[in-house]
């Protein structure tokens, strides 16, 4: 069975920009990202060395590592750049009435 769980307002979120949240029910924080009014989520710890995605930069649709300079596609969570190997778990989600929502499995 699955929940929405409310994240933020879509404007808190500009476009081009990328913001970190902890969630009740998800096991690593989240990295909510606006590429160009589209809305992505993905974990906000890098699979390579445990960093702060949101503490790196965004750019073209990509994450970049602050640690490493490893980068991520937002919108898939597949590996861009080495040394990261290992996709990104990426989110559900749900837009409603100007709300971000992530689909919780469980």
């Amino acid at each position: 069975m699955s929940a929405l769980v409310k994240v933020c307002k879509v404007s808190d979120v500009p476009p081009g920009e990328m913001k970190p949240f902890t969630l009740e029910g998800f096991e690593e924080p989240v990295a909510i990202f606006n590429l160009d009014g589209e809305i992505y989520a993905t974990s906000n710890v890098c699979t390579h060395f445990i960093a702060t995605l949101t503490d790196g930069y965004f750019e073209n649709g990509r994450i970049e590592c602050p640690l490493h300079g490893g980068s991520f596609d937002v919108k898939t969570g597949q590996p861009t750049s080495p040394p990261c190997e290992k996709a990104l778990p990426v989110h559900q989600v749900v837009l409603q009435d100007g709300d971000i929502y992530l689909k919780r499995e469980g």
